[in-house]
């Protein structure tokens, strides 16, 4: 037995293995493109208006928001509701001068007559969600409405959004975020394309398909009568939004996506803020797919749904076959020695545009809703390709954090400008600064692969362009995780803010 030609017989079917997983995901994303285009024209109606306007508690959970903190308190008591059905509720974890500034104007908004309560907690158990259930035992409303620190709530979002309920099966009315700073930066632009193709694509393809969507965190609204009956918030995972919209959909709760209805926040300026949350929201979401998975497959719910669910909620593992990929790429190609049949070409560009090209054509068509010129929309797509790409190493850390039951802070994603508190907001115990070393590594690797692929010409040129793309997004993730770690050294300690 040649155990040589074996194992490589192994390694090229474990590399094709990886690929048609991935075009797997690929082709899920047509299909949510294709359930976008058939249904977006199904807007939701209200089933009636209220006789009385509900009782509506809003809660504004914030820890070490010094940036932020007033502004969120004075755009929440602009909201055009009745005040004395409105109370607001400020739950402040924070451990800087937050607390002095966000007390502060909460005391001003009481004496303008404001139903506002401040929430102080000397500790961070549960994090946000602990927060949100802390608050929900003084909450006086039957519905409740959450708004992270760096939003601007509009002044009409509730009267444009309280009579969904009127339908009893209604536990959540979402929101679309808006972006306050898209314009600032190429990272800043590509975060929002990537945003509005998760809010415009997925949400309606999902919701108006009837199948489970998640809710956001925040810019929605609950049934607070809802969140009772689905267990609460449970902060055993990080993304404590996700885990409580499946446990509500799954005891028949129906949910409400409003596009047109928009809150704006600011986008993470800087590549580590990015990737802090992209951190958070992907282990999250494996910790809750290791939590909900089983009890999804097992309900009661149709096949559509559970189809659906498994795609969304495994998607997260697209991280580790990127990775697996890009590491087997150049051993991949030698063992081929650039002599593969054109079918084999033609084979592995098709499973390549099943993974890659239905990105493009998932993030077009949310651009297209949200921007409306397909040039604006197209312009963009190389770059969408190589931060995705550049982004699997840490994201994957975070799949695999997730999967080996490593426990972790909920770390807060840095305001604007917020270089100082970003640095004290990195967690202390494990360092994970070697990252963006292997990046750069990795990043010098697809270049090898780059020339080896223009040295052999012929038909390994087909390639070329992909690993241009792919070297660029491990250059960039890395060189900008560098630049941020400059600036948050050099950065110097915030003066304490005049309350």
């Amino acid at each position: 037995m040649d155990w040589l030609e074996l194992g490589k017989d192994a390694f090229l079917a474990f590399y094709t293995t990886m690929l048609v997983l991935v075009s797997m995901y690929g082709l899920h994303r047509y299909v949510l493109v294709y359930l976008y285009y058939r249904h977006r024209r199904n807007a939701p109606k209200a089933a009636g208006e209220f006789a009385e306007l509900p009782v509506v508690t809003i809660q504004l959970p914030m820890y070490n928001e010094r940036a932020v903190a007033r502004r969120i308190i004075e755009s929440t008591c602009e909201i055009d509701y009745p005040r004395e059905k409105m109370q607001i509720q400020v739950l402040d974890d924070s451990t800087d001068d937050t607390v002095e500034i966000a007390s502060k104007v909460v005391q001003e908004m009481r004496q303008r007559g404001f139903d506002m309560e401040y929430i102080h907690r000397d500790n961070r158990e549960g994090f946000k969600a602990g927060a949100l259930t802390y608050g929900l035992a003084t909450a006086k409303g039957e519905f409740v409405t959450i708004f992270d620190a760096d939003f601007i709530p509009a002044p009409d979002i509730l009267r444009r959004s309280i009579n969904y309920f009127t339908d009893p099966r209604v536990c959540v009315v979402q929101a679309r975020w808006d972006h306050l700073n898209r314009t600032d930066s190429l990272l800043t632009r590509t975060q929002a394309i990537f945003l509005d193709g998760h809010f415009i694509v997925e949400h309606i393809a999902r919701n108006r398909s009837e199948r489970f969507m998640s809710f956001n965190g925040t810019a929605g609204t609950w049934r607070k009568s809802a969140i009772d009956d689905a267990g609460g918030w449970q902060h055993d995972t990080l993304t404590e939004d996700l885990d409580l919209s499946y446990r509500a959909q799954l005891k028949g709760w129906k949910f409400v996506f409003l596009p047109e209805l928009t809150a704006p926040a600011e986008l993470p300026p800087e590549m580590n803020a990015f990737k802090a949350q992209q951190h958070r929201w992907t282990k999250g979401g494996a910790q809750t797919t290791l939590k909900l998975l089983p009890k999804v497959m097992f309900s009661r719910a149709s096949l559509k749904v559970k189809v659906e669910a498994f795609f969304h909620l495994t998607g997260f593992t697209m991280h580790l076959y990127m990775c697996l990929l890009v590491l087997m790429l150049y051993p991949a190609m030698m063992l081929r020695g650039g002599g593969e049949s054109m079918w084999r070409i033609l084979f592995d560009l098709g499973v390549f545009a099943m993974a890659t090209i239905s990105a493009n054509v998932f993030y077009i068509a949310g651009q297209l809703s949200t921007r409306g010129s397909f040039i604006e929309a197209c312009k963009y797509m190389p770059l969408m390709m190589a931060l995705g790409v550049g982004m699997c190493f840490s994201n994957a850390k975070a799949v695999l954090e997730a999967f080996f039951g490593q426990k972790s802070d909920f770390v807060r994603t840095p305001k604007y400008g917020d270089l100082q508190l970003a640095a004290e907001a990195r967690p202390r115990k494990k360092k994970t600064r070697w990252v963006p070393y292997v990046e750069f590594v990795v990043g010098i690797y697809m270049t090898a692969c780059l020339i080896w692929c223009v040295v052999m010409g012929g038909k390994a040129l087909i390639t070329a362009p992909f690993l241009a793309i792919f070297a660029f997004g491990f250059f960039y993730v890395s060189s900008l995780s560098f630049l941020a770690e400059k600036a948050i050294k050099h950065a110097p300690k915030p003066q304490k803010q005049t309350v």
